[in-house]
């Protein structure tokens, strides 16, 4: 399953990330709906708010289905059908929809069939493995990162060289309240078999036939997010196609303190070291660190080298006045510079 995301761009940062081309071929960014409401987050769970995309048709009906927008949206569909005054009464947990299960539960088969697809983005999901000591141990899931998303400056409305979204198939829904009001939307992102790769992470006994747990189904790519996202164009039976697991993943462990839903701070997704007598605990450099990344995702001035935090520790050598906070943030979660580790012994 995936019940726990982080989204940490600021929004301008955000619509630059989720740049696409048109059908006839010409880049463009996707343009934010309700982008007063999103706000980012190293820590979301479900019920919060987060950015999808969506065809910019199911807002205009005369626009191109190839256009994009991006819009906040809640966590936890609410059928349109929802009768109820309150969508807190929905009776069951909708923050994730079932691939073998999505064509044929009420919740999620009338929106799939009438194309309300999505893709919700993050900069990665976690996941808790459980130990034999009875705890569990969180880890944070990603795409593979570039070495440009560490070396090169992002400039103006230049290609995006920073941190590559995560893009996870979901579905939208729209609920109306009975009385009338603000239009709900919300949705729920869909989840196919755990990869190999993460299936260590995953694995857990079945029991009472609940059958196995399961992994966020991710489009690796903009063919991939175009289709899904294409509802005139490409059909039902085409796009669900798209849904299957994917082993073009990463991820590290990372300190418990992101078990705490309250705790939204770069910490909840820098790598620990596993086996040490004790995780990592906040610093005063590294809260030096994370309030400088808050201050440069509010969107503050860029600050000089001079202004950058200057110390020798894991998480950052010779500060430079190119890097953005996107860039500081790839370095948070590399140790020493080397790439992420794929694989650990569990």
């Amino acid at each position: 399953m995936c019940g726990r995301t982080a989204c940490s761009l600021a929004a301008d940062n955000l619509r630059r990330a989720c740049a696409y081309r048109d059908r006839r071929g010409q880049q463009r960014q996707p343009e934010w709906v309700r982008q007063e409401r999103y706000q980012p987050s190293y820590n979301k769970g479900p019920q919060s708010s987060g950015p999808v995309l969506l065809s910019r048709r199911h807002l205009h009906q005369d626009a191109d289905s190839s256009e994009r927008v991006l819009m906040d949206m809640r966590w936890g569909l609410v059928p349109s059908w929802f009768k109820q005054d309150n969508p807190s009464k929905l009776q069951f947990n909708t923050s994730n929809c079932r691939s073998d299960t999505m064509l044929s539960k009420s919740s999620y088969k009338g929106a799939l069939l009438k194309g309300k697809r999505c893709v919700v983005l993050a900069d990665g999901f976690y996941e808790w493995q459980q130990q034999q000591s009875g705890g569990k141990q969180p880890y944070f899931i990603y795409f593979p990162q570039t070495k440009d998303a560490m070396d090169k400056e992002m400039e103006g409305d230049g290609e995006w060289k920073g941190w590559r979204l995560l893009t996870m198939a979901g579905i939208f829904d729209c609920w109306e309240p009975p009385g009338g009001g603000e239009m709900l939307y919300t949705y729920t992102i869909i989840t196919v078999d755990a990869s190999k790769d993460v299936s260590f992470i995953h694995h857990r006994q079945v029991r009472a036939g609940k059958g196995v747990a399961g992994m966020p189904a991710i489009l690796d790519g903009d063919e991939a997010i175009r289709k899904w996202l294409d509802f005139a164009e490409v059909p039902t039976k085409e796009a669900v196609k798209l849904i299957q697991p994917t082993e073009n993943i990463v991820f590290h462990p990372v300190s418990t303190f992101v078990n705490n839903i309250r705790n939204n701070t770069p910490e909840c997704v820098a790598r620990i070291e596993l086996g040490a007598k004790k995780e990592a605990k906040a610093t005063p450099s590294n809260k030096v660190m994370m309030d400088w990344l808050k201050s440069s995702q509010e969107g503050s001035p860029q600050k000089k080298e001079n202004d950058l935090p200057k110390w020798t520790s894991q998480f950052i050598h010779s500060p430079s006045p190119k890097k953005t906070s996107a860039s500081v943030l790839q370095q948070w979660l590399g140790k020493q510079g080397q790439p992420a580790a794929k694989k650990h012994k569990a």
